[in-house]
C-alpha cells in the first residue's frame, strides 16, 4: 500500500525586524512607547558596563567565576520585556540583565557571585527564581511552575531561559513534553549562543534549527534573530499572549553570539577563531539599537556615566556587606538538622568563639616588661 503522510509538512519561521546593517521592516516593527525604548536600551547598556565591570571584579579577586552576558543583550531584554510583574522569570545562569530588569540589586547579584547566601534569595513577593547553575536543571521547574499557576487559577505565565547546550539534556526534552501534554503557560527562551562552553552547535544536534524541536512536542516553535531586540519582544509579546489566552507553550530560538567567555574560568581562543568572534562584533546588539533609536531622536545624552556611576554604588554597597556568618550553611539543608549535623554545627560554633591563630612567621607580640624592669628595644645590641 503507498505511503500517506499523516500531517502537512511542518515549517518554522525566521524572524528579523531590525538586521545588522540597520535596515528596519517596517511592516514587522512592534509598538513600543518611546519610555519603554529608553528603558531598554539603558538596561541593555547598564548589563554590558556591569558585564565589564564584573570581569574586572573577578580577576582581582573580589567575586568568584561567573558567566558573562556580552552579546546576548537583546535576547533577554527583548523577551523579559513581555512579562508583568505576576508572571515567573526563571533564569539560568547567564541572565543578568534580565535580573536587573525585574528588580534584583545588582550588589545581590554580586554577592552570589561571592558565594553568599542571601545573593541568591529574591523578595518575598517576587515571583522569579534564583540563579540555575546546573545546565538544564531549572526547565522542569519552569513547567512545574506553570502547571501550579494553571491549576490555582492565576493568571501567570512562566518564562525560562537556558542555552543551546542545555537542548542536549534529558531535562530539555522531559520538560518539553510535560509541557505540551499538560499545556501549561510557559515559554521557553532559548538563548542559541553558538556554543556549549567548547562543543559548537553542529556537535549538538543534526536539526537544522533549535526551534523545530518543538514540533516533536506539539508546540509551536520560532527562530529569531536573537541580536535584534525588535524581533525577540516581537516574539515573545506573541508567545506570552497564546499563554495567558490558555494557548499552551512556546518555544523561541534566539541566535546570538557569546561574544566572551563561556566563564571567567575559560579561555575561548582555544575553540574558536577570532574571524569568526570579529564577524559577530558588527552584528552587535547595542550598536545596532543605538543606530534605530538615533533615527527616533531617543538617545539620552550622559547614559553610560548614570549607568557607571549607579554600578559603582552597587559595588560599593556589595564589599559593604556584613561579614556572613558561617552557621548559616547548617540552615538550609534540612527542616529539621540530624544529630550528626548538630554535632558538627555546636563544634563550628565553638571554634567561632576561639581567638584566630597567629599566622605562620608572624612576629610574636612583645611581653611586658616585669615590675622595675627597663623596657628597651629588640634591636639594642
Amino acid at each position: 500500500m503507498p505511503r500517506k503522510p499523516l500531517e502537512p509538512p511542518f515549517t518554522i519561521e525566521y524572524l528579523s525586524i531590525l538586521d545588522s546593517d540597520g535596515n528596519l521592516d517596517t511592516a514587522l516593527e512592534p509598538e513600543i512607547a518611546p519610555a519603554d525604548l529608553k528603558r531598554m536600551y539603558r538596561a541593555m547598556l547598564l548589563g554590558r558596563r556591569l558585564d565589564e565591570r564584573m570581569v574586572r571584579l573577578q580577576r582581582q579577586g573580589r567575586i568568584g567565576t561567573f558567566a558573562p552576558i556580552k552579546g546576548q543583550e537583546a535576547s533577554q531584554i527583548g523577551s523579559v520585556f513581555a512579562l508583568r510583574p505576576e508572571d515567573w522569570m526563571v533564569p539560568s545562569f547567564r541572565e543578568t540583565a534580565a535580573m536587573i530588569w525585574r528588580g534584583w540589586p545588582i550588589e545581590r547579584i554580586l554577592a552570589f557571585f561571592a558565594g553568599r547566601l542571601e545573593g541568591g534569595q529574591p523578595d518575598p513577593d517576587q515571583h522569579d527564581l534564583p540563579i540555575t547553575i546546573p545546565v538544564a536543571t531549572q526547565l522542569p521547574h519552569a513547567v512545574g511552575l506553570a502547571y501550579a499557576a494553571r491549576y490555582r487559577g492565576a493568571d501567570a505565565v512562566v518564562m525560562v531561559y537556558f542555552g543551546d547546550g542545555a537542548t542536549s539534556e534529558g531535562d530539555f526534552h522531559e520538560a518539553m513534553n510535560f509541557a505540551g501534554v499538560w499545556h501549561v503557560p510557559v515559554v521557553f527562551v532559548c538563548q542559541n549562543n553558538q556554543w556549549a562552553i567548547s562543543i559548537p552547535l553542529k556537535k549538538q544536534t543534526h536539526s537544522r534549527t533549535i526551534a523545530q524541536k518543538a514540533l516533536a512536542y506539539g508546540l509551536p516553535g520560532i527562530q529569531v534573530d536573537g541580536n535584534d531586540v525588535l524581533a525577540v519582544c516581537a516574539a515573545s509579546r506573541e508567545a506570552v499572549v497564546r499563554a495567558q489566552a490558555g494557548d499552551g507553550p512556546t518555544l523561541i530560538e534566539c541566535v546570538t553570539y557569546r561574544l566572551g567567555v563561556h566563564t571567567t574560568a575559560d579561555d575561548p581562543t582555544r575553540y574558536r577563531s577570532e574571524e569568526e568572534v570579529r564577524a559577530w562584533e558588527r552584528k552587535d546588539p547595542l550598536t545596532r539599537f543605538v543606530a534605530y533609536l538615533e533615527k527616533k531622536n531617543l538617545l539620552e545624552p550622559g547614559l553610560e556615566e548614570a549607568v557607571d556611576a549607579e554600578i559603582a554604588r552597587a559595588v560599593a554597597a556589595f564589599e559593604a556587606m556584613a561579614p556572613p556568618d558561617p552557621l548559616a550553611m547548617f540552615d538550609q539543608a534540612y527542616a529539621e538538622l540530624t544529630p550528626a549535623l548538630q554535632a558538627q554545627r555546636a563544634e563550628v560554633a565553638e571554634r567561632l568563639k576561639r581567638p584566630e591563630p597567629e599566622k605562620p612567621g608572624a612576629e610574636p607580640p612583645p611581653s611586658p616588661p616585669m615590675r622595675g624592669q627597663r623596657k628597651t628595644s629588640r634591636w639594642a645590641s
